[in-house]
């Protein structure tokens, strides 16, 4: 499938570029997504963080130019992008659980981790509820906190911006401006290419509040996924939607943020939908 080979030629880019830094927005136009779609989609088909798979690539190659001998350690270093030897040794010992200068004894035994190529694999054990639904641009207001181009390093900003708002009376504050579809609290990704990436706890709403941030969320048409139980439930349906329904939907990711609508905010029994952008794929 053509989306599937976007998808490898985005990873031989990759390959051809392990001595350099690694241009996520470049995988992104390769595979005709946004750098962070691109990334969640290798995340969730890989089973392994992008940037962690990148690390694991140069250090396999970073070995086997060790292990040649005509290399010394501060060279190989540098030719992966390590400008301080102690980065490079805290890297390699994390791959292969030794100092990069244990690897020129003989008989030593380090890991390899080959290049990733995608494929199709129907599964369709279990059913999936969705919707397609196109929306006209809506207002938001709320709060946000930046995201970091490694989307990886998220996961540490956005759970203590939740548990502020819910601490200090924003939450309640927002749901009580509630007034517009979508009707929920909602968490929103934006992550564009072209503008600064934010991920927003707001509501849709009409109402006006200065101390509270805005933001436009535009046009566009989404995949809406509904789904219940603990936060980490939203993990896996996403995880779902990216492996099991969109390779075979006819669609492909949009240009538009990703959209958690939670209409019952309860962490341990929370009732959600997942709504992931999309376009039809040209024939």
């Amino acid at each position: 499938m053509e989306w599937i080979e976007r998808l490898n030629d985005a990873m031989d880019y990759l390959e051809g570029h392990l001595t350099e830094e690694i241009d996520y927005e470049k995988l992104g136009k390769i595979a005709c997504c946004s750098s962070y779609h691109f990334q969640r989609m290798f995340a969730y088909m890989a089973g392994v963080p992008l940037s962690e798979y990148i690390r694991r690539r140069k250090m396999s190659l970073a070995a086997v130019d060790l292990q040649s001998g005509n290399m010394k350690i501060i060279d190989v270093a540098g030719k992966y992008g390590y400008n301080s030897p102690t980065a490079f040794n805290r890297a390699f010992q994390s791959v292969h659980g030794m100092a990069p200068s244990a690897v020129k004894n003989e008989g030593i035994s380090v890991k390899a981790f080959p290049p990733v190529r995608f494929k199709i694999t129907v599964k369709g054990v279990e059913e999936m509820n969705y919707r397609i639904e196109t929306k006209e641009a809506f207002r938001i207001v709320g709060v946000s906190v930046p995201l970091h181009k490694d989307i990886e390093k998220n996961f540490a900003a956005i759970p203590p911006k939740w548990e502020e708002i819910s601490a200090n009376g924003t939450l309640q504050k927002l749901i009580g401006m509630m007034d517009t579809p979508p009707m929920g609290v909602l968490g929103i990704s934006t992550c564009n290419d072209t503008e600064p990436w934010r991920y927003y706890i707001a509501v849709s709403t009409s109402q006006e509040n200065n101390d509270l941030e805005e933001y436009v969320v535009p046009a566009a048409t989404w995949a809406v996924f509904p789904g219940e139980g603990t936060n980490q439930s939203i993990q896996e349906l996403e995880r779902r939607i990216v492996t099991e329904w969109l390779p075979t939907s006819g669609y492909e990711y949009g240009d538009a943020p990703d959209v958690e609508v939670y209409l019952n905010p309860d962490p341990q029994n929370a009732q959600y939908e997942v709504w992931i952008p999309v376009v039809k794929k040209e024939n």
